[in-house]
């Protein structure tokens, strides 16, 4: 039998999981589904948006997944730490893959950015998505926001400083988030982009949402639309993308509009949005403008210009745009696993067909799979792939792994390690006492955003 440990109970995580289980080369796999958490399901629980239900449905496949009766959720495991160090956790499975993401954002690098008031998106997701490890937000005094960069992230956080709370209540936004973008003054979010609107990284589907928005007015400038050959040309935009097309067009349509919102169905046309979105294009931040207080107060734009090379080149024309509250989501970063070779350029661990290689050779028995492997690129789907070739690898290398001599039950080594690990039906018992919290509420299941709720709601380990 060959037993396996899987790091991350993602979708990377998982569907390497179930690759190895599915698999007819080598019979009597078995897996352990090890997570730093004491919940599964990684971004598609603590990473989406929570009024995007229909991908958080992705759960229930995620679910069945962990559910098979050769595979085990062990939560509230953290490799790397002194209680299991990767070198033991190799000594009690025959093959250890980490899908461990990129936990990390990228930094703006420019003057300013230590200010109170900004942060990185990630952090404003993780709070309003109830990670455990997640920073309380406090919007007072905030009436204008800046999101600094254009991908699906970028929308989503734009989308829910936006959004009205009667839209978020039948979510599992944890209760105390709720409560405070309930408060909240925010009047205008401004989602800033250094390049044009051909170049941006979000999805049309995400894109289109922010003008369906419940009071809210979308608006884009048109000169700065213009600026952009491909949205200007028709023999340049013929040769984009469909995606891309299609997210010109409804720039298009908002630009011609002046400003779109829930009232463009004719039930609220002459009132006035109460929250305004602002889609800004061709503008790289320079400067986090700030007060005496320490806190930011703005950003110093320089205006860019296509250089025809499909990048952009700085005009040495300036905008401020004020804010007391910005988010940067410019990219994410992989970090460092103790034990594990990493290259800091890429934020990636070195790998060869997803096995982990050490000092220019493959180290058989350590595999990657996910960001951590690729860089964060891809949607959720590109993990099925990328986790089929690390797996691929590993059943390679099942001959040579599964001649090694194992403990009897690694779960037995981990407890006398001093660790408690919360198997599945602790996190069922998370997710009854989720639906009991909501109940209490008047609302459907709600998260529990701390470590102390989450081990209690597990119970004894």
């Amino acid at each position: 039998m060959l037993r396996v440990a899987v790091v991350g109970s993602g979708p990377s995580g998982v569907y390497a999981a179930q690759t190895l289980v599915q698999q007819r080369e080598v019979p009597g796999v078995r897996v352990d589904v090890l997570d730093r958490l004491p919940a599964p399901y990684g971004l598609v629980r603590y990473g989406v948006a929570p009024d995007h239900e229909k991908i958080k449905s992705l759960t229930g496949n995620l679910r069945s997944v962990l559910e098979d009766e050769r595979i085990r959720f062990l939560g509230d495991v953290e490799v790397g730490g002194p209680g299991l160090t990767t070198a033991r956790l190799l000594e009690l499975y025959h093959a250890v893959v980490y899908c461990v993401g990129a936990a990390r954002d990228r930094m703006l690098g420019i003057p300013g950015e230590e200010l109170a008031g900004v942060h990185s998106a990630t952090a404003f997701v993780s709070w309003y998505s109830g990670h455990p490890d997640a920073s309380p937000f406090d919007l007072g005094g905030v009436r204008s926001a800046v999101v600094v960069g254009a991908g699906n992230v970028a929308v989503d956080v734009t989308r829910i400083l936006a959004r009205g709370v009667p839209e978020l209540e039948p979510t599992d936004m944890p209760q105390a988030a709720l409560g405070v973008l309930a408060d909240s003054g925010v009047r205008t979010v401004s989602m800033v982009a250094r390049r044009g609107p051909s170049q941006a990284r979000f999805t049309t589907k995400e894109l289109r949402e922010l003008g369906t928005l419940p009071g809210v007015g979308t608006r884009v400038d048109p000169a700065e639309l213009a600026l952009d050959p491909a949205y200007a040309g028709q023999d340049a935009a013929a040769a984009l993308p469909a995606a891309v097309r299609r997210n010109l067009d409804v720039l298009r349509g908002w630009s011609a509009d002046g400003g779109a919102g829930a009232g463009a169905d004719g039930g609220e046309a002459a009132a006035a949005p109460a929250r305004d979105i602002r889609l800004r294009f061709y503008l790289r931040p320079v400067e986090v403008l700030g007060g005496p207080d320490g806190r930011v107060r703005g950003l110093r734009f320089e205006r860019t210009a296509p250089d025809g090379r499909g990048g952009v080149t700085g005009t040495g024309a300036y905008e401020d745009v004020g804010a007391e509250l910005v988010l940067r989501s410019v990219g994410y970063l992989g970090v460092p696993l103790p034990g594990l070779p990493f290259d800091a350029a890429t934020g990636t661990v070195p790998h060869a067909a997803g096995r982990v290689v050490r000092d220019g050779r493959a180290s058989v028995g350590e595999y990657v799979a996910g960001w951590i492997k690729r860089g964060p690129t891809g949607v959720i789907g590109t993990n099925r792939p990328c986790a089929k070739e690390t797996v691929s690898s590993l059943l390679q290398d099942a001959g040579a792994l599964a001649r090694r001599d194992l403990p009897a039950d690694p779960l037995e080594a981990l407890r006398a390690a001093g660790l408690r690990p919360v198997e599945w039906p602790g996190w069922l018992s998370i997710e009854a006492a989720e639906e009991a919290l909501g109940r209490s509420l008047g609302r459907r299941s709600v998260k529990i955003p701390d470590w102390a709720g989450l081990r209690a709601a597990a119970g004894p380990a």
